[in-house]
């Protein structure tokens, strides 16, 4: 390609055609590549062989890949960091960079995280959690919604490009991080590294909208300690597990006071209920014949864009305070707060027109129809780029059932969609030029 090669952002019908067509050709070898992707059964801490899958794949598609371990300790003054209390020493992030021989066009990230979530009791599962299998237009299994087939649409949209004849003229990044279901920090990673863009897609699962707003997202323990004595004598003692009880009816109250704040918002107004306080692992006790003298409480609560993170944990801590304040035992002995992951804002898509109306042009002849909107009373890594860093960065993704639960399921022909939509965002937002040799 010579400098006089022109960048165009619209594709012709006929490269439409082929660019479709190049989608179908792959599909395949794509579900197939999700399937694998997805039997790996990445949860926290156990990434590194879905990493490695992942650097394989860009390796073979000819893209520089950066794949290093992440040291949170050189995160932990950036805005949004939430501490790792689990083992972190194989933590990595990978990144393949394609770069056109002149970088004419803008520049885009396009991410997906491949850590999932636990599965839980399998024998709850109709199938088996990591041994995905298609049926009935579906996809099942632990992480293949949310969001590993994501991921892999991304790069197959890449390759239809390439075989369809188009070479991107923008600087393009396919980042896989982990962390985004406890913390982030895989994501923060790549913007500590220098990575940058000007747009980043994050292709999870909205069913083919955009992801107009999402909420922040807290992680805390309640630390409860009570007097332990024999059960027989259970009066003499006292229960830390039941004390944890009157600690989270009092953060319930604050759950009922924030959802009644949130209806005076300009987004989440209109949503019922849209900051829940979750109460998710419970520990507690040592000996069933033995009145517990400790009780580890772990809860997830959801913020408002706009509201401040800092606020939030003093209002947390305070109403700990209070119902602590007003118990027998644990005015004596105070139950401490430690805040244990997330530690994150929510986020609004701003500042981000022009690559929504690429987005919106790009909907219209992929998947169909009018671009719509969406609201997610959860947390995405968006939030990073679009807050901290002035990328304007959203979610766009497949249809998918069933996230964080039983029987998690894609519907494989959004993922087909997905895919000519993704490649027609890339032709639209970095241009493209006819392929004549010189990108890598």
């Amino acid at each position: 390609m010579t400098d006089e090669t022109p960048i165009r952002t619209t594709l012709t019908e006929a490269e439409r055609d082929a660019l479709f067509s190049a989608v179908d050709a792959g599909f395949a070898r794509q579900i197939a590549d999700t399937i694998a992707f997805s039997a790996i059964p990445s949860t926290r801490g156990q990434e590194g062989p879905c990493q490695d899958m992942m650097a394989d794949l860009l390796r073979a598609r000819g893209y520089a890949v950066d794949d290093w371990r992440i040291d949170q300790d050189e995160l932990r003054h950036l805005p949004g960091f939430g501490p790792v209390e689990t083992d972190f020493s194989r933590a990595r992030t990978v990144v393949g960079t394609y770069r056109p021989e002149r970088a004419h066009g803008r520049s885009l990230i396009l991410q997906g995280h491949c850590d999932v979530v636990p599965a839980g009791p399998l024998d709850m599962w109709t199938r088996p959690p990591f041994q995905p299998v298609e049926e009935d237009g579906w996809l099942y299994g632990r992480g293949v919604g949310d969001m590993k087939s994501g991921t892999i649409a991304a790069l197959y949209a890449l390759d239809a490009l390439k075989a369809a004849g188009l070479a991107p003229q923008g600087r393009i990044h396919v980042q896989s991080v982990i962390e985004e279901e406890s913390t982030g920090l895989g994501a923060l990673s790549t913007l500590q590294r220098g990575y940058r863009a000007e747009a980043c897609l994050i292709v999870e699962p909205t069913s083919g909208r955009l992801m107009r707003a999402q909420t922040g997202v807290i992680w805390f323990r309640l630390k409860v300690r009570g007097e332990p004595a024999h059960a027989a004598h259970a009066a003499v003692g006292f229960n830390a597990i039941k004390a944890a009880y009157h600690l989270i009816q009092a953060l319930e109250g604050l759950e009922a006071e924030w959802n009644e704040r949130a209806k005076g918002h300009r987004h989440f107004g209109a949503v019922a209920h849209p900051l829940n306080l979750n109460v998710g692992i419970i520990r507690g006790g040592e000996w069933a014949s033995s009145v517990p003298a400790w009780c580890d409480v772990d809860c997830r609560i959801g913020l408002l864009p706009g509201w401040s993170v800092a606020e939030c944990q003093r209002e947390i801590a305070a109403c700990v305070a209070r119902a602590a304040a007003d118990h027998p035992f644990l005015a004596q002995s105070p139950p401490e707060v430690v805040w244990s992951g997330f530690l994150s804002p929510g986020y609004e898509v701003t500042g981000a027109e022009a690559a929504e109306a690429v987005l919106a042009e790009a909907h219209g002849a992929g998947w169909g129809g009018p671009l719509e909107e969406s609201l997610f009373t959860g947390l995405t890594d968006a939030r990073f780029y679009g807050l901290d860093y002035g990328i304007p960065a959203f979610c766009y993704g497949a249809t998918i059932e069933n996230a964080h639960a039983f029987n998690e399921r894609a519907n494989v022909e959004s993922l087909r969609k997905l895919t000519r939509t993704v490649a027609l965002f890339v032709a639209g937002w970095c241009g493209v030029a006819p392929i004549t040799g010189g990108t890598r």
